[in-house]
């Protein structure tokens, strides 16, 4: 059978790396079930190398598949209603995923969740882990191992004209390991925003009303590719190299019709946009280890870039009353540079380490006036700047782990600082083994949250036809601190947890608005307090081998300025080839105001044709659960409108895998 010519590709280029020389060794092969869920001291690991969703779907799909966490449609992650979440990639940050939520939800959104071996989410992180405030999402990408050649390609397809298409290969010999990937998405989504804004100047004592509406469908090309080395230069020594690439290009077709009532004055206009939208992400890493005697010591060096093009120019066209089209031009860019060398050294039962961390923003942002007859451009001063936000970090860190009988104990704490803030992070975990196969769980941990850099330039920048933001250079970083208890319970063909946390945060970054010239501008502060206590339960059930259900949820009180109960369920169940997962998400609180509820079911039928053929077929968002009210009031306006990001669709999807 003549091999697909991506698979083709990646072991002939891999083959020649290899010692080919080795004589052949004598091997015993030892097959062994891989545990779906194992649960360490301060981390719950989910295989989800098989996962249904991963065929056809992205990181985002297989995020919101996975236990503890809560993923809407527009990729914004919470763990147990935490959402200051930190996502890694094999255990290390990136310039592509340290950015807005926005951006690291494109990132999910593109990325292939075929790639991935196995989700690792963190509550409570200890202190070998720079949590920066919250919880952190660890997603392993697969790396195959064994000896031998294999291959496998993939391809699926939807309406929309979209699919997507990707082949990855790993050649093993000796002490040799070389492995990659290639991959393009023909993805999209369509959007529906509507917003409706009533204002009032206390100055002046008038009113106004602005409602603005828009509907696109954005198409996002994405070409990605992976290599990775892994060599042993001993019995006792190793390195590996990694690097990976994306590029993403987008002409999303904005129309946002604004309607504005001043006293008897009416506006009436079509905003009209074209992008185009590009972003280029780039990464390497260079790991040394070395275990020896019980002992354990890994270096590692990389560096990350993330540059994006963002084209903000627009025409108006008005309707009431009728004058002539306007435009602008605008453009807002932005290059991120992450730059981190850490060492962890392991032994017996402590843990030192050393991290440090170099990172920078540059942006910019143009926005002109153009003069139809001439092209002549005209810049807004208030919205056309540049500038560069530069953080250095150096910490370290120490932990002990403690095992007396039943008890196993990680001591940690964190030291080091970022900017001109100083940080102390201690954390404390706790494992006691209770007869019938019970443990109870104790995890605690302190840290700090530092600002997002882009929100600390002194300008304001245009968003959207609906927005402008503006920063505060005197933000600063709030202080977090989480508890958490919990009981697990493991039976034959049962397993279930229940546990309490508790979080707290000093000086949180919250949301300021106002309503300037027909146009929310959005900025932030540092204010007050914010608490959340809430309870969380899972149950797993297999009585038997193709049947398995589970579900885990929690509620939780929030206390930000006032009260509210919020809560999110996830529901999985599995019968042969086919599977389910549902999750739904209740509504909540902003410091402003408050967002309504959203859902989503997605099913999925995954059947061998034989054992190295594929077939994929996944229908996600059933009841098109994805749009999400939300609502502010200030003394100065009132808004009240809906997101809706459309994840209703139908996926078809094949793999095929070679080995020799």
């Amino acid at each position: 059978m003549t091999k697909p010519r991506y698979a083709t590709l990646l072991l002939v280029l891999a083959a020649p790396l290899a010692r080919a020389q080795d004589p052949p060794v004598p091997s015993v092969t030892v097959t062994a079930r891989k545990e779906a869920v194992v649960k360490k001291i301060d981390r719950t690991v989910y295989d989800v190398s098989n996962a249904p969703r991963a065929a056809n779907g992205s990181a985002q799909d297989v995020l919101q598949a996975t236990p503890e966490l809560a993923v809407t449609a527009d990729g914004r992650i919470a763990v147990k209603g935490n959402t200051q979440v930190t996502v890694l990639v094999d255990g290390r940050p990136t310039a592509q995923l340290s950015g807005s939520d926005e951006d690291r939800a494109v990132a999910l959104q593109t990325m292939s969740g075929a790639d991935i071996a196995s989700v690792e989410v963190i509550t409570n992180p200890s202190a070998a882990q720079n949590a920066n405030g919250g919880a952190i999402v660890n997603i392993v990408l697969k790396r195959n191992r064994k000896p031998g050649e294999h291959a496998q390609v993939r391809a699926s397809a939807t309406d929309q004209a979209l699919w997507n298409a990707g082949a990855s290969g790993d050649v093993t010999r000796g002490g040799l390991s070389v492995h990659g990937n290639v991959a393009v998405r023909h993805d999209g989504t369509r959007k529906i925003r509507r917003s409706a804004v009533d204002w009032n100047n206390p100055l002046t004592g008038q009113e106004g009303q602005t409602v603005q509406s828009s509907e696109v469908f954005v198409r996002r090309v994405v070409d990605s590719a992976a290599l990775g080395v892994d060599y042993a230069l001993g019995d006792t020594d190793s390195v590996s190299f990694s690097a990976r690439h994306a590029r993403r290009r987008s002409r999303p077709l904005f129309d946002v019709l604004g309607e504005e009532r001043t006293g008897d004055d009416e506006t009436i206009h079509h905003r009209i946009s074209y992008g185009p939208n590009e972003q280029s992400d780039d990464s390497a890493s260079l790991t040394y280890s070395r275990q020896w005697n019980g002992t354990a010591l890994k270096a590692s060096l990389q560096h990350s870039t993330t540059d994006t093009l963002v084209d903000k120019s627009y025409r108006d066209v008005f309707v009431v009353p009728a004058r002539a089209t306007a435009y602008s031009r605008g453009a807002g860019t932005s290059a991120r540079r992450f730059d981190q060398a850490t060492v962890d050294w392991t032994l017996a039962q402590w843990g030192l380490g050393l991290d440090i961390r170099h990172k920078t923003d540059a942006i910019g942002n143009y926005q002109a006036a153009v003069d139809p007859a001439t092209g002549a451009e005209a810049p807004d001063r208030n919205t056309t700047n540049a500038y560069t936000v530069t953080m250095t970090s150096a910490a370290a860190y120490v932990t002990d782990r403690i095992v007396l009988g039943k008890w196993e104990t990680l001591l940690g704490a964190r030291a080091g600082r970022t900017a001109r803030w100083r940080t102390f992070d201690p954390s404390l975990h706790v494992k006691y083994a209770l007869r019938d196969g019970t443990d109870v769980t104790l995890g605690y941990r302190r840290s700090l949250q530092l600002p997002d850099p882009r929100d600390l330039g002194p300008f304001t920048t245009y968003v959207d036809a609906q927005n402008v933001s503006r920063g505060n250079p005197n933000l600063g970083p709030q202080r977090l601190a989480s508890w958490e208890i919990g009981v697990n319970k493991e039976m034959p063909h049962l397993t279930g947890s229940a546990g309490v946390f508790y979080r707290a945060s000093r000086d949180p970054v919250i949301d300021t608005r106002t309503f300037e010239d027909n146009v929310l501008v959005t900025s932030k502060r540092n204010g007050g307090q914010a608490r959340t206590l809430g309870i969380t339960g899972a149950l797993d059930w297999k009585p038997d081998e193709p049947l398995h259900l589970g579900v885990d949820g929690g509620v939780y009180r929030v206390a930000l300025g006032r009260d509210a109960v919020s809560g999110y369920v996830n529901v999985r169940a599995g019968y042969g080839d086919v599977s389910l997962d549902a999750h739904a998400q209740s509504a909540g609180i902003t410091p402003l105001g408050r967002y309504g509820p959203t859902s989503s079911v997605n099913l999925v039928w995954k059947h061998g044709i034989d054992k190295t053929l594929d077939l994929t077929v996944n229908a996600d968002d059933i009841f098109d659960g994805s749009r999400r009210a939300y609502r502010t009031d200030t003394p100065t306006f009132r808004q009240a409108g809906f997101d809706h990001f459309v994840a209703r669709r139908v996926w078809v999807g094949v793999v095929k895998r070679f080995s020799r």
